[in-house]
């Protein structure tokens, strides 16, 4: 799993949607960074890594995310309890309960200091996690905050962000439960534990364990192997694209795989719509 970045403790688009779908259903600072098959949240930016001994993504080894069933009823109960650690930029949780999967897409901004990234959210698919992304940027939580992390190796490639704390650590003071594609699988299902393809374009969230999500996400400027706990919220535009590029190239602290960029990447805000 992707883990997030926390300031405490460790715990628990429409061409460019369609290519993703079409590729789903035919078809993450400080002194240490850990090898996780999931992009996670932590104190420092720990890599989101692939499972030992699988095959680099260019191989064509790993599969695709699985094909989206949608479940009986999508979006019918989102619950947003409080999370273990206080948030140091306190926000409202989004409106619980029943949530609305249309319209099935939902336009977003994010702008940042190196250009616009666009991305439509899947509403159909992860309703619960894009009305807590909508809330928070109608609430402002992402303004002026640091992608604490860029991941810049073999099997991934991907840019981390949503924290409001120090090098893109913290959440908002709650979280919520997992959505597409962990949905497709039994909990139990020992494929969760193994890598999948997330597609060049895919935005996910970044969590410390299951049902962890909060407000970290992370964004694919190049196909990932990633296991499938990380929700798919949304995929980026072609001009997007271009803008996570522009960051990719400047490389990871350190000339690492996996930590801070070496220049800093800050959300000047989120607009939906």
């Amino acid at each position: 799993m992707i883990l997030g970045i926390v300031g405490g403790s460790l715990v628990a688009l429409a061409a460019v949607v369609a290519l993703v779908i079409s590729l789903v259903t035919g078809s993450h600072g400080g002194t240490s960074s850990t090898a996780s098959p999931t992009p996670t949240r932590a104190k420092v930016p720990a890599r989101a890594g692939s499972a030992p001994g699988t095959t680099g993504a260019a191989a064509g080894t790993v599969p695709p995310l699985p094909a989206f069933a949608p479940p009986a009823e999508p979006g019918a109960d989102c619950q947003y309890p409080p999370s273990p650690d206080p948030s140091s930029k306190p926000v409202s949780p989004p409106p619980s309960g029943r949530i609305s999967t249309q319209p099935a897409q939902i336009h977003a901004t994010i702008s940042t200091n190196f250009g616009d990234i666009g991305i439509q959210l899947a509403n159909a698919e992860s309703p619960c996690t894009v009305n807590s992304f909508v809330s928070l940027a109608k609430q402002q939580f992402f303004d002026n905050t640091e992608c604490g992390r860029l991941v810049d190796a073999k099997e991934e490639g991907t840019l981390q962000c949503g924290g409001p704390d120090t090098e893109g650590s913290g959440g908002p003071g709650y979280q919520f439960a997992d959505e597409y594609p962990t949905d497709q699988y039994k909990p139990d299902d020992p494929a969760l534990k193994a890598t999948v393809l997330y597609p060049r374009g895919t935005v996910a969230m970044a969590t410390s364990g299951p049902n962890t999500n909060e407000s970290q996400f992370f964004l694919v400027y190049r196909d990932s192997e990633i296991n499938p706990e990380s929700t798919v919220f949304g995929a980026v535009d072609e001009a997007g694209l271009d803008t996570l590029d522009k960051i990719a190239k400047v490389g990871v602290a350190g000339n690492r795989e996996s930590g801070m960029p070496a220049s800093t990447v800050t959300i000047k805000s989120v607009q939906v719509g």
